[in-house]
């Protein structure tokens, strides 16, 4: 048995694991979707990676999996506890002393989105909706709605602390039909900045919600293989 703990990305939260965690608890593991404290200003990089350590408590034998803005608490976390295995899903990878502010700058995102938005025929303004959930069951779109979070400015001020990545095997989980972070982009991230090439899964943004068997498949192969 494993202990696989999730962490959600910006202004979201434990439910949008709910799928994955699931299929792992199905397969005999401990999982546990860590609550950050998004809507909070108070907390900024250090208590995001303070709440995760505290859901992993006592727990051994850990593969953590962060998904977009969890990539910046992530790594930290390995920083501080004993994590097997790191696995980023559709994550931001930060750079040292970079804060989640400068990463769009610092990686192109602008010019990403723009030729992205072109050829999906968005323009400004556009419904935000299928820019996360082209890909995710309308019923699970209207849910997701209901469990959106308020998302504090706090954490995109402050500097990635780490000197380097921290010495923990990693893998890179890619959606494939992204077109918030389109794929293209993402490739050359991963590629830049963690020196691997990325796994594609298809799925929009949020593709825990829409392919958790397969997320739940690609773990599974990651741990028994590590």
């Amino acid at each position: 048995m494993a202990a696989y703990v999730l962490i959600p990305g910006a202004a979201s939260g434990p439910w949008y694991w709910h799928r994955v965690e699931a299929e792992l608890r199905r397969r005999g593991h401990d999982v546990a979707a860590v609550d950050l404290p998004c809507e909070d200003d108070s907390a900024g990089l250090a208590e995001y990676a303070a709440t995760v350590v505290d859901a992993i408590g006592d727990r051994t034998g850990v593969v953590l999996v962060a998904h977009s803005f969890g990539g910046f608490t992530a790594p930290l976390v390995c920083d501080r506890v004993p994590v097997d295995l790191l696995v980023m899903v559709q994550a931001q990878i930060p750079a040292p002393g970079e804060s989640p502010a400068q990463w769009t700058a610092n990686t192109g995102y602008e010019q990403a989105r723009r030729e992205q938005d072109e050829r999906d025929g968005r323009a400004p303004g556009d419904d935000d909706t299928d820019l996360f959930f082209n890909d995710t069951p309308p019923d699970l779109v209207a849910q997701a709605q209901q469990h959106a979070r308020g998302q504090s400015a706090t954490p995109f001020t402050e500097p990635w602390p780490l000197a380097a990545w921290p010495d923990v095997p990693t893998k890179f989980v890619l959606a494939r039909d992204d077109r918030f972070f389109p794929a293209a982009y993402m490739r050359r991230i991963v590629r830049e900045r963690l020196g691997i090439t990325p796994d594609e899964l298809p799925g929009d943004h949020c593709l825990m919600l829409g392919h958790p068997t397969e997320l739940a498949d690609r773990l599974e192969a990651y741990r028994t293989r590590a």
